[in-house]
């Protein structure tokens, strides 16, 4: 379910917005100089899709998104729940905290989401944004922006990346812990 709930940065009760309209949620996010667009998902993919059978069956969406050349670097994410390994808990632990803090990059943060789900909570102004995103979605976050993402307590999604520089996704953390008065995703989708 894509959703946006905006809310006020100073209490995260005060919801003024509520929606799983995708036409909303694109015109809401446009105001504020976010792209939001949904592409069709592609019936043959699966979890076995390979990241360059992924790349291929989307390389005309993507080539239309990078006509200018700008992303140079063109990735897949990908996290699944492993329950036949141990560690898997802690690593998706730590997978969900690295970005669960406010923080910002020097490049826009350009994703696709071609199966399951993540949440872009974007700090703009005095609004938190609460962007659930989930197959089909792309959503483009421009440079600079403050905002934070989860993953869930059982993370999984895969996810096209687009980077203009290798480090494109390192942060550039705030150190403000708002991000820890809001919903988190399992809570909005919950809601």
């Amino acid at each position: 379910m894509t959703l946006l709930q905006i809310m006020s940065d100073k209490d995260s009760a005060d919801v003024t917005l509520r929606t799983e309209d995708d036409a909303v949620i694109a015109a809401e996010l446009a105001k504020r100089g976010i792209t939001f667009e949904r592409w069709p998902l592609l019936e043959s993919l699966t979890g076995a899709t390979s990241t360059d059978e992924l790349l291929a069956e989307y390389a005309s969406r993507i080539d239309a998104l990078n006509a200018d050349g700008r992303y140079k670097h063109i990735d897949v994410a990908r996290i699944h729940p492993d329950e036949s390994d141990p560690e898997w808990p802690a690593k998706a632990t730590a997978a969900r905290t690295k970005f669960l803090d406010e923080h910002r990059h020097a490049e826009d943060e350009v994703r696709f989401f071609a199966a399951g789900q993540g949440c872009f909570y974007l700090h703009l102004g005095d609004e938190v944004l609460a962007t659930v995103c989930t197959a089909g979605d792309l959503v483009s976050v421009p440079a600079g922006t403050l905002h934070w993402f989860d993953m869930g307590t059982r993370p999984e999604f895969v996810a096209v990346r687009f980077f203009e520089e290798e480090d494109g996704w390192i942060g550039d953390f705030t150190g403000d812990k708002i991000s820890s008065g809001f919903p988190t995703l399992d809570e909005l989708v919950g809601a």
